[in-house]
């Protein structure tokens, strides 16, 4: 459990830098500091990559992690009065960024909004999320978009928030202003970036165009236009998706690289793993491209939907259990032989594919998903496709890890959902990682802990989603936004309302 004081800080003042472990006095003088900081201490802490003892000194005035130490100091060893909170043997971890949101505010804030979407992240142990751009009306394509949503988001967000641009037909003349004003990067078709810092995603589906668009086997003729099969079965709805409209997209933004050689590329959403060697190639080539999965990937497979359960469309679909094997096995190549300095550099090998894994959040009113179900009845062609997860994805993926018993550990699932995707928008340098001048995003995992999921545990606005029932292992006791707790798992939501920043701040590296 954790030990809390607090006091009225009067001092302010910072702290040293973290010693290294190997010099690392066993109680450090902290005699010469000042106040004004939060510590955070547990037996175990993920630091460098690593689990192990830490206690995390935070600035109450900017929010930054002032120092960080590699063992537990005792609340004796700060000034009077510091808030002080050791929640051994709970894990302390970084905040998940979740690169894949969407929040829809303004113009469809009946599907999801600012405030329940970023609730349910806390709740989750994110403290990141970045907002998709053309769910929302207006879609954020222009400035005067991106200014409209920044309005409606203003005071609303429990987490802090950044923002991706569209790019349609038409608004090319927008785009520049729109990374002078802030938005991590584009999703939409291929553009020439110019000299500016930033990342073009696409959602990799296409029709290609002689093919059969209900089986990956080429013929001479146009893909016909409607389903075979009953509407309500899976299987058509999956099979009228293959996972070559997945590799015909990306080969087609490969064959346009050349355009623009310099530009980061990123594939949203990976489904097939047909795509992962054509995505491998192209790295050795050296081209800049990289791609995501989601939580649904990886946990959901085709053979377990039930006819009419519409609650698990989305495109890409999932596919069946030997697709998502194949993803996990690209996952886990992305593992660093070093694990200590995993979060120190880049250690992933050049052909790497998969990097990050997010919700791909895309909510939507109970209406729009057809339901209730009605022993089966669910039209997977008529529902809107899209899985609600935001705030669950790091105990589904502790869960699926445990089932799968595949070595995969409480540092691996933060590298993908915390430091790489961090990196992916730009905000390595504040966000992803315990570390010295990094934001103080800090989680509280019990994990051991399970929980059903249910309504009092889905907050996003509508509680439509295929986890619903599921018994997940791992509870998020507490999430820290730069300092400050804005969730507790017994004490609710802090009382001093919502404090989350908007990330507009225009990035300064692409690398991805």
């Amino acid at each position: 459990m954790a030990t809390t004081s607090s006091g009225n800080n009067s001092n302010t003042g910072s702290y040293v830098t973290t010693p290294s472990p190997s010099t690392a006095p066993t109680t450090p003088d902290l005699s010469d500091q000042l106040s004004g900081v939060t510590v955070l201490a547990s037996s175990r802490t993920l630091l460098s990559g690593r689990i192990t003892e830490g206690t995390v000194v935070i600035s109450l005035q900017t929010g930054k992690i002032l120092s960080i130490y590699n063992l537990v100091l005792p609340e004796s060893e700060f000034p009077l009065g510091t808030p002080y909170r050791d929640y051994s043997p709970l894990i302390l971890l970084p905040g998940l960024v979740d690169a894949h949101v969407h929040l829809n505010e303004p113009g469809r804030t009946e599907w999801e909004g600012f405030w329940t979407g970023t609730r349910a992240a806390a709740f989750g142990g994110v403290t990141t999320v970045v907002d998709m751009p053309l769910n929302a009306i207006p879609p954020t394509t222009t400035v005067a978009g991106l200014q409209e949503k920044l309005r409606a988001a203003e005071g609303q967000c429990w987490v802090d928030v950044g923002f991706y641009g569209g790019v349609v037909p038409g608004n090319a003349g927008e785009l520049k202003a729109l990374v002078k004003e802030g938005v991590r990067g584009f999703k939409g078709f291929l553009i020439d970036s110019g000299d500016e810092p930033t990342v073009l995603m696409f959602h990799a589906e296409m029709i290609p165009p002689i093919s059969d668009s209900v089986g990956d086997s080429v013929q001479i003729s146009e893909p016909p236009l409607e389903p075979r099969g009953p509407l309500s079965s899976y299987n058509t709805f999956l099979a009228s998706r293959p996972p070559s409209f997945e590799t015909y997209a990306i080969e087609e933004i490969l064959s346009l690289v050349h355009i623009a050689p310099d530009l980061p590329l990123h594939i949203v959403h990976l489904s097939a793993v047909e795509a992962i060697e054509i995505l491998r190639n192209a790295r050795r080539r050296g081209v800049k491209i990289t791609a995501e999965t989601c939580f649904h990937y990886l946990s959901l497979a085709a053979e377990h939907v039930k006819d009419g359960d519409t609650r698990h469309k989305c495109c890409p679909p999932i596919r069946e259990k030997a697709n998502q094997d194949g993803l996990w096995q690209e996952l886990l190549r992305a593992r660093p032989v070093n694990r200590t300095t995993a979060m120190e550099a880049d250690q992933y090998a050049n052909d790497v594919v998969l990097r990050t894994i997010v919700s791909d959040h895309s909510p939507c009113t109970a209406g729009l998903k057809l339901l209730p179900l009605d022993a089966g009845s669910g039209d997977f062609f008529a529902a809107w496709g899209g899985i609600s997860s935001v705030g669950l994805g790091l105990p589904i993926l502790w869960t699926e890890c445990q089932k799968r018993k595949n070595g995969v550990t409480i540092e691996d699932i933060i590298r993908w959902c915390s430091w790489a995707t961090a990196k992916q928008v730009g905000l390595e340098t504040s966000k992803g990682d315990l570390k010295v001048g990094f934001d103080g995003d800090v989680v509280v995992f019990d994990d051991e802990a399970e929980f059903k999921v249910e309504p009092s545990t889905m907050l996003f606005r509508n509680k439509v989603s295929p986890y619903e029932g599921s018994a997940l292992r791992g509870v998020v006791r507490e999430t820290w936004v730069r300092g400050k707790r804005v969730f507790s798992r017994d004490d609710g939501f802090s009382k001093d309302g919502p404090s989350g920043k908007l990330l507009i701040e225009p990035r300064t590296k692409t690398q991805i």
